[in-house]
């Protein structure tokens, strides 16, 4: 096997470990395996020999970095929310560069259609728990939407397992998203970290592997 294949294996066993964690302690593993199940997904794109282009690599490299970034902000103990946010904003900009080589923006309009509904739905019920963040939550709303949207395009237009897997893994980023902001500001619930952490590790996972797959 490759090294971005062992990189990804590795990224699996990293995130089960990280979940235990989370659930059954110490807190210390949770410190070390959230970052590292990033950090190796980003050494899994890195590595991959590039299907979809040198710009589509360096783009997901720099959105999983980022995305590292805000795993750590998000996990300390102080509230960097704000921070953490931040980054997985910036992230999604990485990533919709990538999804926007060969296909510009604006393709497939209608597949938007459903993700405005959503999004309503989901501003409709945060709306009053956000207090001062509610222009930061608006501005990350309308990013991640856009970098599904191109997804969900990419995926359309090309009608490739690559594409079809970076669509995938931007849906899944899009409802880990969504959960992480129901469980903060609406009501925190017991299974809400294990959801949470399967789909983005899943989305994560998804859109690197994407970097290698024709």
């Amino acid at each position: 096997m490759n090294p971005s294949g062992l990189a990804t294996i590795g990224a699996a066993l990293s995130a089960a470990f990280h979940l235990r964690a989370d659930y059954r302690g110490p807190r210390w593993q949770a410190y070390v395996f959230k970052p590292l199940t990033t950090g190796l997904l980003l050494t899994s794109a890195a590595l991959a020999t590039p299907a979809q282009g040198p710009r589509y690599q360096i783009a997901v490299t720099v959105g999983l970095a980022l995305s590292l970034l805000g795993d750590v902000f998000l996990m300390l103990p102080r509230d960097l929310f704000l921070a953490g946010l931040s980054s997985f904003l910036l992230a999604h900009l990485a990533y919709i560069v990538a999804f926007t080589s060969a296909l510009p923006i604006g393709t497939a309009p209608a597949l938007l259609l459903p993700l405005l509904a959503a999004a309503g739905i989901l501003i409709r019920l945060l709306w009053p728990r956000v207090g001062r963040l509610r222009l930061p939550v608006l501005l990350y709303t309308a990013v991640i939407l856009l970098m599904v949207w191109q997804a969900w395009a990419r995926g359309w237009e090309f009608r490739t397992l690559g594409a079809g897997l970076a669509a995938v893994g931007a849906t899944s980023f899009m409802v880990s998203d969504a959960l992480l902001a129901l469980n903060r500001f609406r009501r925190p619930w017991a299974s809400a970290q294990a959801l949470v952490m399967s789909t983005y590790v899943a989305a994560q996972a998804l859109i690197a592997l994407s970097v290698g797959t024709p």
